[in-house]
């Protein structure tokens, strides 16, 4: 299994980079994609890469906000065949809301979702979509309170409440020396994801988990959520969930990152624009 970072917030080695993540994943000789970032320049760095977009045999999308589904619309006029995974709920449209006038639309483009419907497959309970590739979705209670932090909310025929998550997802693969995990968000905490995998899958360890942990500020990647306390009580929390490593990146911020590493050293990196692991 090989899975390759095709874009990210940070700049490296050449590559062309944005707020937003897009993942390229090969595995048991099928290739993937997860998300394709804000705008679809992470196919420039897959072109880079050798990697043919139109060679994707289906797609999932992690959650329904753009910076990780803007760039669909590239990869449907690249790739002619591949499906799109996602939650019945993406199509809501998603939105931080600070105040009830200070708004900011969060979701799904309206228009790939009108102009590429028809290459959508909406996942509405845990599934294995592959042999050795699951989706599941959150089970976690009170997940609401993380958007309220977080000022996540959606709007539904005129009303707005708060995220309750249904349209995030997390895509595991079995790499057969055990599971590895990709949540490009962790909207609902990276610990409550991983206790959701080991509960879904408790005759199975985690190997690896891969994404951001929505750890920033509102202001940016250079800003942090919370304290450094904070922090620090999720770096021992995920060390008591098993010895598994962890990558991340994009949402997770710069501050956060630094703590983390500071508390949990080889077991935590960082995952960049054109990183590629092997598992």
């Amino acid at each position: 299994m090989k899975v390759t970072a095709l874009i990210e917030n940070k700049e490296r080695d050449g590559f062309v980079c944005e707020h937003g993540l897009s993942v390229y994943i090969e595995y048991n000789d099928r290739k993937y994609l997860l998300d394709a970032g804000t705008s679809g320049i992470c196919f420039e760095n897959a072109d880079r890469l050798g990697i043919a977009a139109e060679d994707i045999d289906a797609a999932f999308l992690s959650h329904a906000h753009y910076d990780h589904s803007g760039g669909l619309k590239e990869f449907f006029e690249r790739n002619k065949r591949a499906r799109l995974y996602l939650r019945k709920a993406a199509v809501d449209y998603g939105y931080f809301k600070i105040t009830d006038t200070v708004k900011k639309d969060n979701g799904f483009s309206r228009e790939t979702i009108r102009d590429y419907k028809d290459r959508f497959v909406f996942v509405e309970e845990d599934r294995e979509v592959e042999k050795g590739v699951y989706l599941l979705g959150h089970h976690t209670p009170g997940l609401e309170e993380r958007s309220r932090k977080a000022c996540m909310y959606q709007e539904k025929d005129g009303e707005f409440s708060l995220d309750r998550l249904e349209h995030e997802q997390t895509l595991v693969f079995d790499s057969g020396q055990g599971l590895v995990v990709l949540n490009s968000c962790c909207h609902a905490g990276v610990e409550n994801v991983i206790r959701e995998v080991q509960e879904a899958f408790s005759d199975k360890h985690v190997r690896a988990v891969i994404g951001g942990f929505h750890l920033m500020g509102l202001e940016g990647a250079g800003t942090m959520a919370g304290s450094r306390e904070d922090i620090i009580k999720l770096a021992k929390e995920l060390k008591s969930l098993g010895n598994f490593k962890l990558y991340t990146g994009h949402c997770t911020g710069t501050p956060a990152f630094e703590i983390l590493k500071e508390m949990l050293g080889d077991q935590i990196s960082y995952f960049s624009t054109g990183t590629v692991l092997e598992f």
